[in-house]
């Protein structure tokens, strides 16, 4: 006896390779489908729309080929309201649970779709209904307006009570698209890894992004490992963050024993970064630093007491950029403003990376990692590391809108770096000469 579901998907299906992963889909999990209706869209803008029968022999196979269908943005043709169940306990979600993917999500709920707020990659969703008439205990509060809302939970976080969405009926969500007239570089956030890409015009298009993000009001973080320092970049990414194209810094406690390494003895990791030569008793100053650190009282009284006068954790705290340090198993000292426990610091990240709007991932796999598993697929993400496993990691996690470079970071940070500010100094000749009267002209 066959099973057989509706679906319905529509967008740009066939420019995006929707409908060809969706085909695939079908048949490598053992189902057959029946194309019903197919509209293609015939220009640029227009969008093409299936409805197929999709059939498997037993109801198992047929729920494994809707969930990855699911997953590629298809829906059941006439869905019905989202199933929710109340979690049992603390931390403790229903056995069936809806995972979110990290693309823009809906449900419906009362024969509405509700956008899913903070979306991200293996969370838990959660519904608050309208809230009821007083029948005290146990009612749930709704939205700030008193309309019903959705929005994700990791697991550690989901309460007893609150109300998990189980089943992918009344659930639909909307991978990136790639239309026709592509974009640049992140024209489909697709951009895939290659260490044959041009770098340069790629670096210069993420300038102008940082730019044009920074112009707006916008959010750019950086992700970065410790090789920025060892490679020599540092300086350059401390110019960014003097310039005010760096919002918010996520990085380890190697990455901010090194930086202040640098500001305090010249070295990194007991190397000189300009000589490439190794100081007597080099190999001793990462853990004197942490000490002076500590003695300190922190980052920012060193930077205060004048301590530290140099350096990208100097001029984070002189440009008030919001900084986690998040530790990890391995790390010497810590310094005092390394967050050790690891729930603590999963959750401070995901603050920031809910927050931006670019993501800079510099030659860091665990960070870079960790990160691209808080942000949805919308934010525009660039991964650079002289390792190519590190961006294929990165998008085989998920993250499928990175775009990847394998080269050398001690490259691409300074040129990033002379790019944004090449930039900012175009438009400061540009107002120099538009006709207006400026200090030091001729009268």
């Amino acid at each position: 006896m066959s099973h057989s579901r509706t679906v319905e998907i529509e967008g740009h299906i066939i420019d995006s390779g929707t409908m060809q992963r969706c085909f695939g889909a079908v048949m490598d999990l053992g189902g057959s489908f029946d194309v019903e209706q197919f509209d293609v869209g015939t220009h640029e803008e227009a969008e093409s729309y299936c409805r197929m029968a999709v059939s498997a022999d037993d109801p198992e196979t047929l729920q494994a080929i809707l969930h990855e269908l699911h997953q590629n943005g298809a829906t059941l043709e006439n869905p019905t309201d989202v199933e929710l169940v109340a979690a049992p306990a603390d931390k403790v979600v229903p056995p069936d649970f809806y995972s979110t993917t990290n693309h823009p999500t809906e449900v419906l709920y009362d024969g509405e779709w509700i956008e899913v707020e903070r979306i991200e990659m293996d969370c838990a969703l959660i519904v608050e209904p309208e809230p009821e008439a007083d029948t005290g205990e146990g009612s749930r509060e709704g939205g700030p307006d008193g309309s019903p809302r959705a929005y994700t939970k990791v697991l550690n976080a989901v309460e007893e009570g609150d109300l998990v969405a189980t089943d992918q009926s009344g659930i639909r969500v909307k991978p990136p698209e790639r239309p026709r007239h592509g974009g640049g570089a992140f024209g489909f956030m697709q951009g895939g890894v290659s260490s044959e890409r041009p770098s340069e015009s790629t670096i210069r298009e993420v300038a102008e992004e940082l730019r044009e993000v920074t112009e707006a009001g916008g959010n750019v973080m950086v992700v970065a490992g410790p090789a920025v320092i060892h490679s020599g970049a540092g300086d350059a990414l401390a110019e960014l963050v003097e310039a005010g194209y760096v919002d918010s810094l996520s990085a380890g406690n190697g990455f901010a024993t090194h930086d202040l390494e640098r500001s305090l003895y010249g070295t990194s990791l007991g190397m000189d970064v300009e000589t490439l030569e190794h100081p007597r008793k080099g190999h001793k100053h990462h853990i004197w630093t942490i000490s002076e650190i500590i003695r300190a009282g922190g980052i920012e009284a060193a930077v205060e007491d004048g301590i530290v006068t140099e350096g990208v954790m100097y001029q984070c705290v002189e440009n008030d950029v919001d900084t986690v340090l998040a530790g990890s198993i391995r790390d010497d000292g810590p310094l005092p403003d390394t967050i050790t426990d690891a729930v603590e610091a999963q959750d401070a990240i995901r603050e920031q990376a809910h927050d931006a709007d670019i993501v800079l991932m510099l030659a860091t796999l665990l960070h870079s990692v960790a990160v691209g598993n808080c942000l949805p697929s919308t934010t525009k993400t660039v991964c650079v590391d002289i390792n190519p496993a590190t961006v294929t990691q990165l998008l085989d996690r998920g993250s499928a809108q990175a775009v990847g470079m394998v080269t050398d970071i001690g490259t691409f940070v300074p040129t990033l770096a002379e790019f944004v500010l090449e930039g900012e100094d175009a438009d400061v000749a540009v107002g120099a000469n538009d006709g207006r009267p400026h200090a030091g002209d001729d009268a």
